[in-house]
């Protein structure tokens, strides 16, 4: 399983620990997007970004359709069929997602690829970017939610 992270909130005046964190997740700015494995450590770097983020459980389709609109690669070209097949073991979009969801693959062992996806703010805005998701707002876990979240960011 793999989860799709989306910073929310952005500040200047974010604690270090945590601008480190979301550094390491490489979501350095509002509406960018990470698809990372599900494991004990990111769920911990969740865990202590919960307060700008939000994330879930994405699935192939819409990741699927993430890499074909907002995929990049280095000079902002787009993640192509052809690209796919001449770069990877990959011959097309859906195989590569589903192997990201299997966490066999990540965007970073891609050559020439960036790992965030920049995406566009969401139609009909946040729900709250000061509340958690459980309590009318827009930040922490969401679970398979993240999916109707990212299809209104595309």
């Amino acid at each position: 399983m793999a989860y799709a992270v989306v910073r929310v909130r952005g500040q200047p005046d974010v604690n270090k620990d945590i601008r480190y964190t979301m550094g390491l997740l490489g979501l350095t700015r509002v509406n960018h997007c990470v698809v990372v494995p599900e494991t004990p450590s990111i769920k911990g770097m969740l865990q202590v970004v919960k307060d700008y983020c939000t994330w879930g459980e994405i699935d192939e389709e819409t990741l699927s359709a993430m890499i074909k609109t907002r995929g990049k690669v280095i000079g902002d070209k787009e993640i192509t069929e052809e690209y796919l097949k001449e770069k990877t073991e990959f011959g097309s979009v859906e195989e590569l997602a589903k192997a990201m969801i299997e966490r066999d693959y990540r965007m970073r062992d891609m050559e020439d690829t960036k790992s965030v996806f920049r995406l566009h703010p969401p139609i009909k805005g946040y729900e709250g970017n000061k509340r958690s998701f459980r309590n009318g707002g827009a930040l922490g876990y969401r679970g398979k939610e993240i999916n109707d979240l990212i299809n209104r960011m595309l």
